[in-house]
């Protein structure tokens, strides 16, 4: 079962409901889109989170399963045992009932047991006997020389014993949780070369209280070898915990007693706890890194497009000049060269004459400058241009443009043309449609994470799979512009569909329905129930397929159209509000889906991503020497962590306003404040110009 705690947000028709779905072949996108009446409206957040919890029931399940059989291969499996193990809904309790069961390695209680010593721990361990040494003298023998050879022996099994009662491993356990403390400190010669990690030469703290970017930093500098890390409670509050549970008298047994629980605890519970409870924190933190990651990722996916406009994208640099593309309406590469507007050449007379003939030859509307290397420079030189042209100019984040340069798509998309080339147009790509451009990018090399290399990876690349997908299902694409590695997020589409799909356009030619995807080679029933609603097509010979809407509920809309008099190719409109949707609803469609249609109807293509704006930074301030206490500066917020967020003020290296300074009241979490991408007025409190620290405001301004 999966635990009570973390079903108690959920119905049970609700967790049945995304159960079944998802055992029928439907993805989440599609689950959350067009089955709201069977889920009670859960969005793909939640869908996710129910499908999480039963992936890890049926790990729990596997568990129980391999335990039950493991018992049973011993000759010890019997109906209570079996009971016992069918009612645990916890993986932690279920280990620490299996492990007195749990085939044994060589250790040093399994020697003594083979010397015949695990009697004489038992009659130690009742703790009834007072001469002890008489006890201890039965087992010399063979190989046991001596008394304090047996009573030693004795003590490894007890330690044994201890460490492996489930009711003290969860004494210990909640004492742990309530008082363990992480502690670090440098590694003796390691003081110079680990600077980056000073803050933590001398750190103590709760661990259950220890911020999850502060836990991450930390067990980075130990695995780098800069601190030594320990974590646990205080020692003699453990083992007193222990005693109180096992030490039952006040003999000579009981004292052997009580060296066996110390044993036990320092070399037994205490670094089996310390790894448990280490997990425990480095899981939360790491899905609390995971979590501003996949939250910055769907910002920046969602970011406003430009939309379909002619594009020169300029890559800046000083030494090799800057790279420039010119793009049509739809992203294709039209024309590329260099001019150099800055040191060493300094041609900027001849670059400013080059980029109005290519305005002029190619009919530009727009103007994208890259934000990294000679960036503010670049963009400095094209406001002299655009003055006398008036079109835009945007400056775009250029992170991972780079990585998409040097990939093998980029590689296969422009086989004849270098990474400079690609880079630029990647550019101006990104600022015509973020979304489409970004997908080919990993997402760990876009620049929007704190810690990405410091957690689990394989979960980081499924939470941001996921953003993947759900972005582009949630915005949809236009079937006939998609490129390949944009088609393979849609719902229900495979890499080898969204490949098939481009033969069959190239080979064929633009779809004119939905109803044509069916022709495509590989793509069957259940994929294109998945996939339809989200792919769209303009200008097609149906006006529905323009829309959100899923053409399994064409024909109740075409009923409802004539129903209210309306023209069946006019579909745009208000028209439904003055429906009586009551009278459509039936067992699989509900208001739900009534209102989402409404909705779609009344913008049809509609982008929920909004308009693509300028932004211009301070004029004067271009590096961090021109930055002073106080100034208030128009900035950009480039990356979101728990601690607060990054500004881009223009000056190459981003200020951080710290939690404590995001607005005029308290805040607990960054993202009720700000956005990815969002434009932001700040003040400069301090600068560190020789480490390139910013520290920002956003208070009273």
């Amino acid at each position: 079962m999966i635990s009570k705690e973390a079903l108690a947000h959920f119905s049970k028709a609700q967790i049945s409901a995304v159960q079944q779905l998802t055992n029928e072949g439907a993805t989440v996108p599609f689950i959350a889109r067009y089955r709201k009446e069977r889920t009670s409206g859960l969005d793909e957040v939640q869908i996710q989170q129910i499908i999480d919890l039963l992936t890890a029931q049926k790990v729990l399940e596997a568990r129980k399963i391999a335990v039950t059989k493991s018992l049973d291969e011993q000759g010890l499996l019997d109906e209570e045992l079996k009971t016992k193990i069918q009612n645990f809904d916890n993986i932690t309790l279920l280990e620490d009932f299996y492990l007195p069961f749990k085939p044994k390695r060589k250790t040093k209680a399994s020697l003594a047991r083979e010397l015949g010593l695990e009697p004489l721990a038992g009659l130690i361990m009742k703790q009834e006997k007072s001469e002890l040494q008489s006890l201890a003298q039965r087992f010399v023998k063979g190989d046991v020389k001596n008394t304090e050879e047996a009573l030693e022996g004795a003590r490894y099994i007890m330690a044994e014993w201890i460490s492996e009662r489930a009711f003290a491993r969860k004494r210990l356990r909640g004492l742990f949780h309530r008082e363990a403390k992480i502690n670090s400190k440098v590694i003796k010669g390691e003081e110079e070369s680990g600077q980056k990690y000073r803050d933590y030469f001398k750190y103590e703290h709760p661990i259950s209280k220890t911020p999850g970017y502060r836990l991450l930093a930390i067990l980075r500098g130990e695995r780098e070898k800069f601190l030594r890390v320990n974590i646990g409670p205080n020692k003699e509050e453990a083992i007193a915990v222990l005693n109180e549970i096992f030490v039952k008298g006040r003999n000579t047994c009981s004292e052997q007693v009580e060296l066996a629980v110390n044993d036990a605890y320092t070399r037994l519970l205490k670094p089996s706890l310390e790894t448990e409870i280490r997990q425990h924190y480095l899981a939360i933190a790491e899905e609390q890194a995971i979590d501003v990651f996949a939250g910055n990722l769907e910002q920046l996916l969602m970011a406003a497009p430009l939309g379909q406009k002619r594009v020169l994208a300029l890559d800046p640099g000083f030494r090799t000049g800057c790279k420039v593309v010119c793009l049509d309406e739809i992203g294709g590469l039209m024309h590329n060269s260099t001019v150099f507007p800055h040191p060493p050449k300094n041609d900027r007379k001849g670059a400013m004459s080059k980029l109005e003939n290519l305005i002029e030859a190619y009919k530009i509307e727009v103007i994208a400058v890259g934000d990294g290397t000679a960036g503010r420079e670049t963009m400095t030189f094209v406001k002299d241009l655009v003055k006398y042209n008036k079109i835009e100019a945007h400056m775009v984040n250029e992170a991972g443009a780079s990585i998409y340069s040097a990939s093998p798509l980029a590689r296969e998309e422009f086989p004849d043309y270098d990474v400079t080339v690609r880079g630029a147009v990647s550019i101006g790509r990104r600022l015509m449609d973020p979304l489409s451009e970004l997908v080919k990018i990993d997402p760990k090399s876009i620049g929007v994470g704190q810690y990405q290399h410091d957690v689990n990876q394989k979960r980081l690349k499924e939470r941001l799979d996921q953003v993947v997908e759900r972005c582009v299902n949630r915005v949809g694409v236009n079937l006939n512009l998609a490129s390949e590695h944009l088609l393979q997020h849609i719902s229900g589409l495979s890499k080898t569909m969204a490949k098939n799909i481009i033969e069959h356009r190239s080979k064929h030619g633009n779809f004119s329905n939905r109803q044509e995807l069916k022709k495509v080679k590989g793509l069957g029933a259940k994929a294109f129930e998945q996939a339809a609603g989200f792919l769209r097509i303009d200008n097609g010979d149906e006006a529905l397929d323009n829309t959100g809407v899923h053409p399994e509920r064409y024909e109740l809309i075409k009923t409802m159209l004539k129903e209210a008099d309306k023209d069946l190719n006019k579909i745009q409109g208000d028209w439904m509000e003055k429906i009586d949707l009551s009278a459509y609803i039936n067992e699989e469609i509900g208001l739900p889906t009534l209102l989402d249609i409404s909705e779609e109807l009344k913008k049809p293509g509609r982008d929920p991503r909004g308009n693509a704006k300028q932004f211009e930074f301070a004029s004067f301030v271009k590096s961090i020497e021109d930055l002073k206490e106080g100034l208030i500066l128009p900035g950009k917020v480039s990356n979101i962590t728990h601690f607060g967020a990054f500004v881009d003020i223009g000056v190459k290296q981003d200020g951080l306003v710290h939690l404590s300074q995001l607005a005029d009241r308290y805040v607990s979490d960054p993202l009720d404040v700000v956005r990815l991408g969002q434009e932001v007025r700040v003040k400069v409190l301090e600068v560190d110009a020789s480490r390139k620290r910013i520290q920002l405001t956003m208070r009273g301004i």
